[in-house]
């Protein structure tokens, strides 16, 4: 089984080829390593390794961690779906988060930004595939969504985050990809106050190289960094194709 180190570079290594084959900068491309259910040392060993920012999927596990400073020496994100009742624990401890999935939680957010006399930066999630069973934004209530952010002073939207439908073949999440680079480039075109489109949040361990083909500048990878994770109460290894 490779090391941490070796995935990392074997991840960036194709990070780098898609992004040339796009006609794009690898520099770029920011790697995120999707840490969930991995402890301080290995997060550690990522971060030795080149990855670009931590990301935590779950909150509990971002306090933990962060009060041992695993993350020392890169920004966390947050990526996971956050509840309304667990922003006061995230704003102003992450640099990003990209899982915001309504305007409640817009708000929310804003106003515990606006208590703590912070700005937070947050992504708009696009439910892209329509999926019952994801939260987000279909992609026709992105301008609306944009426009009710613009008036809030504490938090500020970078971009958007996508989780493409599972699919046995990851090549098939193209047109998803495609369609959330063309929302991207559309809302990013518009001028709205208090918004920029810099961050595209897309691809996960099996899909990553045709999210950055499709214009990804963001990706969140677990597995292919850390291994298959196994849960508790499982007895095999599960690819958390449905997480990063």
């Amino acid at each position: 089984m490779a090391s941490i180190s070796e995935n990392v570079e074997i991840v960036k290594a194709n990070i780098a080829k898609a992004a040339v084959a796009a006609g794009r900068r690898p520099e770029d491309v920011l790697l995120i390593a999707a840490t969930k259910m991995n402890g301080c040392e290995r997060v550690r060993e990522a971060i030795a390794a080149g990855v670009d920012i931590c990301g935590e999927n779950r909150v509990q596990e971002l306090l933990e961690k962060n009060a041992q400073h695993a993350y020392d020496g890169v920004p966390v994100h947050f990526i996971g779906h956050l509840q309304k009742n667990k922003v006061k624990n995230v704003v102003g401890t992450v640099e990003l988060i990209h899982s915001v999935d309504s305007i409640a939680l817009l708000e929310a957010i804003n106003r515990c930004a606006e208590a703590r006399g912070i700005v937070q930066d947050v992504l708009l999630e696009v439910n892209i595939g329509r999926e019952e069973s994801k939260s987000g934004f279909f992609e026709e209530e992105i301008s609306s969504a944009l426009l009710k952010a613009a008036p809030l002073s504490s938090v500020r939207v970078r971009g958007l985050m996508a989780i493409p439908p599972i699919s046995a073949f990851p090549q098939k999440n193209s047109v998803f990809f495609t369609t959330m680079k063309h929302l991207f480039i559309d809302n990013g075109e518009k001028k709205y106050d208090n918004i920029s489109m810099d961050f595209l949040s897309m691809g996960m361990s099996g899909d990553y190289t045709e999210a950055v083909a499709c214009g990804a500048n963001m990706v969140r990878i677990g597995s292919a960094i850390f291994g298959p994770r196994i849960y508790p109460d499982k007895t095999t290894p599960h690819s958390l194709e449905a997480q990063p």
